[in-house]
């Protein structure tokens, strides 16, 4: 009796509380077949050179869209807003605060974030989430910010991307092992999946497979030994998570392959940094292999939405 009592009470002030939008429940998650089929097709191809902003923090940073931009040619442009390991959510709400902020933007391809996707002068969006991602999801609602990110920029005409990124390299479970499931498990089912959902009409979101290439790269360091200044993957990395000149490569080609729908095999590795310095060159030998890596990966991930 009495939870027919509390069912007959609650059920109507929920319902109150949700026309207010002060209760919403989260939609389930998009079906797989629906998910699935949203990527049955490869992306529209880029129109010439892109114009890209970066929403993120330093497994963005600055070096990475400047090797991008040298990769791509002149005509290629980007801004950004980052901060020091900052959320989907703070880039988004005026009263979270950014991490860094001041730091991280104090540089003349900085831009407001809101304004940038708004402006209608870009013509593609890459979003990143903080790191670790589980915890992103957990304490930040990652899928809310990624449909809010999205349903913004996908109104104004503008293809988002999610960047997969990684997580440290110490990680108790493996770092391997965390790359080869987290991609299924958070990326996909708890991140991509529930903000699809949350559109009226869902368009996707297509990756930017920072962990999988780093993953793969791994492997064939494993299997063929070291290859110029590259002995093992941690050879790409400054501390236990943040790239080197060699990682920010890496992903500058990943983003390449994505964001162009070309194969990078054969493009330049003696690039500069952001501030006009000579980047540590990788050598022609390693970059050939970071770069076949790279093409491997990203046409062989659906949700890419490249095709060799």
């Amino acid at each position: 009796m009495f939870k027919r009592i509390a069912l007959f009470v609650i059920a109507p002030a929920l319902a109150v509380l949700a026309a207010l939008g002060l209760y919403a429940r989260d939609p389930a998650p998009l079906d797989k077949d629906t998910f699935e089929a949203l990527y049955a097709e490869p992306a529209p191809k880029p129109d010439g050179l892109r114009q890209v902003f970066h929403i993120g923090h330093s497994l963005v940073g600055r070096d990475m869209p400047a090797m991008l931009a040298q990769l791509a040619g002149e005509g290629h442009d980007y801004t950004s807003q980052l901060g020091w390991g900052a959320t989907l959510k703070s880039h988004w709400e005026p009263d979270v605060a950014i991490n860094g902020f001041a730091e991280e933007n104090a540089h003349e391809k900085y831009r407001d974030a809101h304004e940038a996707v708004e402006s209608g002068d870009y013509d593609a969006l890459v979003l990143t989430e903080m790191v670790e991602i589980k915890d992103a999801i957990r304490y930040f609602d990652s899928p809310t910010y990624v449909y809010r990110w999205t349903d913004m920029a996908q109104a104004r005409g503008l293809p988002v991307y999610l960047y997969e990124t990684w997580h440290q390299l110490n990680d108790e479970t493996g770092w391997l092992t965390r790359l080869d499931q987290d991609l299924g498990l958070y990326w996909e089912d708890a991140i991509l999946r529930p903000a699809l959902a949350r559109a009226e009409t869902p368009q996707p979101v297509y990756l930017i497979p920072g962990g999988q290439v780093m993953a793969a790269f791994a492997r064939a360091l494993e299997a063929q030994g070291p290859v110029g200044p590259l002995a093992s993957h941690e050879d790409l990395f400054s501390d236990d998570i943040h790239f080197n000149d060699y990682g920010a490569y890496l992903m500058a080609l990943t983003h390449y392959a994505v964001l162009y729908q070309q194969s990078p095999v054969g493009l330049p590795h003696q690039l500069l940094r952001a501030d006009g310095t000579a980047a540590d060159d990788p050598g022609a030998e390693a970059a050939r292999l970071m770069q076949n890596v790279v093409w491997d990966v990203v046409t062989s991930l659906p949700r890419t939405g490249v095709r060799s």
